[in-house]
């Protein structure tokens, strides 16, 4: 990117915040706008410094990463930090508008190529590590009714979805479709465009609360 990627991050314990900050701010291409010690302190932050990108905790006091993330969805891009086995608001929080999640011993290079995916409009990392997330907890949920929108679809554009949901990358499902990649790219837009959804993450959380993908189901054909 031409400019440096905006980045606010937020986290009720000083120690984890101020570390993730001070690493962050070791990359050329990061700025680290500010830190934000509850939700609420975080839509403050991002309203006044406008930061592209917001790492941020589930449990916080005042007001829950959750809840953040849905004031801030349409104007920041949001990672949650989690510890993944203890926090069963995950899938809430991307429902909520968040691009993907982080593990809270992510590694350092991890850290800073997902912040970087993220800030150019992607959705977070490996598509499978967000497909086990959602799995786990959309199965926790019951059934809803087949989302109408899906109905726009074309029969490639649902197989798309589908294979998004299995956490295939698009070289990956124009291997399985035997298409070119940019014939992939360009499904995915579609399919993003139709259910108004801003990334892969989301078309995820979709496939799966509309019932088109059964949460633990290998038969997505």
């Amino acid at each position: 990117m031409s400019t440096p990627v905006r980045i606010l991050v937020a986290d009720d314990h000083a120690v984890v915040r101020a570390g993730f900050a001070e690493l962050l701010a070791t990359q050329p291409d990061f700025a680290v706008v500010g830190t934000a010690r509850d939700g609420a302190e975080a839509v403050r932050l991002s309203r006044e410094l406008a930061p592209d990108v917001v790492l941020m905790d589930v449990r916080m006091p005042v007001m829950d990463g959750i809840e953040a993330t849905r004031r801030l969805a349409d104007s920041a891009r949001v990672l949650i930090l989690t510890t993944f086995d203890l926090d069963e608001y995950v899938f809430d929080a991307l429902r909520a508008g968040a691009s993907g999640f982080l593990l809270k011993d992510v590694t350092a290079e991890r850290l800073f190529d997902a912040v970087r995916v993220v800030a150019e409009g992607e959705a977070l990392l490996a598509p499978a590590i967000t497909r086990r997330l959602i799995s786990r907890f959309a199965g926790l949920r019951p059934a809803t009714q087949a989302a109408p929108a899906l109905a726009a679809l074309t029969p490639r554009e649902t197989q798309v979805l589908r294979l998004i949901a299995e956490g295939l990358s698009n070289p990956e499902i124009a291997a399985r479709l035997t298409v070119t990649e940019e014939t992939v790219k360009t499904h995915v837009s579609r399919v993003l465009g139709k259910l108004g959804l801003r990334d892969r993450t989301q078309a995820v959380v979709a496939a799966y609360e509309s019932g088109l993908v059964v949460p633990g189901s290998r038969d997505l054909w």
